[in-house]
């Protein structure tokens, strides 16, 4: 018989607060935390909007030693973790051992620049130019000694296995919105597999910070409506002009069903169906038709041996680009034919989480799926009508849920989608 995989514990970290219960009621509630960046000056960007976690202290979740070895990103990504095996039940006392795995995806690129840049100035020559040659001298006092260690990708898949003492099986997949939907798809395969009984699986990103934000600012995806605050992100709507960033974290706890029946903990959906495609065209550029995304989707329906008039819900990616929602919408229009299924994205409250954004989607298909209720695409007053779906607008939908497809979609046209049902 097949094992199936149940979700027992869901870690969300955004600017809308901390925990599954208060993201949940803040995104049905219809908040948003996309405002001015205070972080750090942003005048300098086209683009100066974000949604920044207010008064996150990292010191709950890590010592001050891990804390040397962790960025931004890393620091949310072991915070959500933290969170998701405390709302799954699991004993922190005792090490989970080698039947846990650990999959997390993020885009992470670099370590913490704060003290590098403090100190670059002890190597300017005259004239303003870098002295490589003294940098080359004095490297040991210019570089922070843990500087290429804290830089190193996977670093929170270390820090997580080391707090829980997790064992089994592992991988860190980087990527944009892509790499944490797929961590949890990979996750799920290696339970089904017997390669493990539980696994912790998601994504995180601190994509409002100044170094992702400058670097993604030129590319001409994000939103540079920066009078329209919460107003500026606008999935599918007619005036969208682009993404708005923000950060935060999205980490599920997966488990083979019997052994979450063993412990007697509530379930909130099983996953059942995981697919994955590519629009191989260069970024930033999507597929006129979104094949990469249609793929994934057909993919994910056949592995859950679903039929696309099943679903009741898509959590969608909706970037607010104008060739990506266009082309998103006909590879779900494709895929869906004649069924009129809900179709609804929560980035215009949390902001696009990159690396957390996929496994956000899929947290709300399960949120979606337990408490069946679906919230709204904000600021989707004027559909486009080259966005043809059938969009949840304005109000949240309630509604008996019974089986909810998450799509995510990569800077370079990479996608992921994974469907899930009611659990019982």
């Amino acid at each position: 018989m097949s094992r199936r995989v149940v979700i027992t514990g869901i870690g969300l970290l955004t600017g809308l607060g901390e925990g599954a219960a208060a993201n949940w009621d803040a995104l049905l509630a219809g908040r948003s935390a996309i405002a001015r960046l205070t972080g750090y000056d942003p005048s300098p960007l086209h683009s100066q909007l974000g949604a920044e976690l207010a008064g996150f202290d990292p010191l709950r979740f890590a010592s001050r030693k891990a804390l040397r070895m962790l960025n931004r990103g890393d620091q949310l990504g072991l915070a959500g973790a933290t969170l998701a095996v405390a709302d799954a039940g699991l004993d922190t006392g005792t090490e989970l051992g080698h039947r846990t795995g650990l999959f997390l995806g993020g885009g992470k690129e670099i370590s913490r620049l704060d003290d590098l840049i403090a100190n670059l100035s002890a190597i300017r020559a005259e004239g303003g130019t870098a002295d490589l040659l003294k940098l080359g001298r004095t490297a040991s006092s210019v570089l922070p000694p843990l500087f290429f260690v804290e830089g190193l990708q996977p670093a929170a898949v270390f820090h997580v296995s080391e707090k829980f003492g997790i064992r089994g099986p592992n991988c860190f997949f980087a990527g944009t919105a892509d790499s944490g939907a797929r961590a949890i798809g990979r996750a799920m395969r290696a339970i089904r597999r017997g390669e493990a009984d539980r696994a912790i699986a998601g994504g995180y990103d601190d994509a409002s910070g100044w170094w992702s934000m400058s670097k993604m600012d030129g590319l001409g995806v994000l939103c540079t409506d920066n009078d329209a605050g919460s107003a500026a992100f606008r999935p599918f709507d007619s005036q969208r002009s682009g993404s708005v960033l923000g950060e935060g974290a999205a980490i599920l706890v997966l488990e083979e069903r019997n052994t979450a029946l063993a412990r007697g903990v509530p379930c909130y959906a099983e996953l059942i169906g995981f697919g994955e495609g590519n629009d191989c065209r260069p970024a930033p550029s999507p597929d006129p038709q979104g094949r990469g995304v249609a793929a994934a989707m057909r993919r994910a329906l056949d592995d859950s041996r679903l039929e696309p008039g099943a679903l009741s819900y898509v959590a969608a990616h909706g970037s607010a680009t104008w060739a990506g929602d266009i082309s998103e919408a006909r590879a779900i229009r494709h895929i869906l034919g004649p069924a009129q299924v809900p179709v609804s994205t929560v980035k215009p409250q949390t902001g696009h989480l990159v690396g957390g954004a996929g496994a956000l989607n899929v947290a709300v298909a399960a949120l979606a799926l337990r408490h069946g209720a679906a919230p709204a695409t904000l600021n989707l007053d004027d559909p486009d009508p080259g966005c043809d779906l059938d969009h949840i607008r304005r109000e949240p939908m309630s509604a008996r849920l019974h089986h909810a497809l998450a799509l995510a979609r990569g800077f370079e046209g990479q996608a992921t989608a994974l469907a899930l049902t009611t659990a019982h």
